[in-house]
């Protein structure tokens, strides 16, 4: 059984917030080459003049074309790290999916809005870095393009936000534990199926949003009701439906071409990702073990492909 999965830290800088490194995991060797066996595999490719790197798996039986999931590690995390904590690869396993773990720079995102650490400060283009990690991806796995979805906890999660905003690289998210920056550019976002899935308890990265300080660093967070009703009338969705198994609280609302946009909320609950192996964060929270966010996103994502165009 997995190591119980640990909360992953907003930023690069927060000591205290470092992430669980799961359970153990022996990288192989990095390489260029194409992929022709199943299992992980490490990759570099060079982003606008910056060596940059992403982890792939890739399952012994895949469909084809596969559906392909990025998964975005939380501040002070790595690609590493996340192919242990949060069972993508077992996802894999049991549905032909392709999983990507990009590596962020310095164990951060550029989210944008000024968030968050070392990348933020210099300014580094993640959004060209994932978007060329996918494209390299495409070249060796075959991948359905209406399938490509992104994942991310808290850093990550808002991460996923930025690409959905400037992007339409994904046919959905599922941003858990983090919601969009104030000041992140997303004036006219695509229409594009989200599950989002936030403690309401989480003072890290605030629910109601608001300014929270963790560490030396101040993050400053959009209410994740105003992201909601953000992603759902980008979508032209209908009003919500609600139902409620507490500590579970969620909002759905349908939207045209079958989309559909979520809220999961955990009332009692804090800056997590959800799931049955789960024990306390480093801050002696308890994980809310009553629910699956790692399956829960792949059935979102996995009803939720983009339509074919024409």
């Amino acid at each position: 059984m997995r190591r119980a999965i640990a909360v992953i830290a907003l930023l690069a800088i927060m000591a205290s917030l470092t992430a669980c490194a799961g359970s153990r995991f022996d990288p192989p060797a990095l390489s260029t080459a194409g992929v022709s066996a199943p299992g992980s595999s490490e990759h570099r490719l060079t982003v606008g003049g910056h060596d940059r790197s992403y982890r792939l798996y890739v399952p012994a039986h895949l469909s084809a074309p596969a559906a392909l999931v990025v998964m975005l590690h939380g501040g002070y995390g790595s690609a590493q790290q996340a192919e242990a904590s949060y069972g993508w690869d077992r996802i894999a396993d049991e549905h032909g999916v392709v999983i990507l773990y990009p590596d962020g720079d310095g164990r951060a995102w550029n989210a944008g809005g000024g968030c968050c650490g070392r990348p933020a400060r210099d300014g580094t283009d993640d959004v060209a870095f994932i978007a060329a990690a996918v494209t390299d991806v495409q070249k060796r796995v075959s991948i359905d393009t209406g399938a490509v979805f992104g994942a991310g906890m808290s850093n990550g999660a808002m991460m996923a936000y930025r690409l959905a905003c400037q992007t339409t690289l994904f046919a959905a998210i599922g941003p858990v534990s983090g919601t969009m920056p104030v000041g992140l550019e997303c004036a006219a976002p695509a229409p594009i199926s989200v599950i989002a899935v936030h403690g309401v308890d989480d003072t890290r990265v605030l629910y109601e949003g608001g300014a929270s300080t963790v560490g030396t660093a101040r993050i400053d967070a959009t209410a994740q009701q105003d992201v909601h009703t953000l992603w759902a009338r980008a979508a032209s969705c209908d009003e919500d439906v609600t139902t409620s198994a507490p500590p579970l609280r969620t909002e759905t609302a349908a939207c045209p071409d079958s989309r559909a946009v979520q809220l999961v909320s955990i009332a009692g609950y804090g800056h997590e990702w959800p799931s049955p192996d789960g024990g306390s964060t480093p801050q002696g929270e308890q994980v809310y073990r009553g629910w699956d966010a790692t399956a829960q996103l792949w059935s979102f994502f996995d009803a939720h492909r983009r339509a074919a165009s024409g």
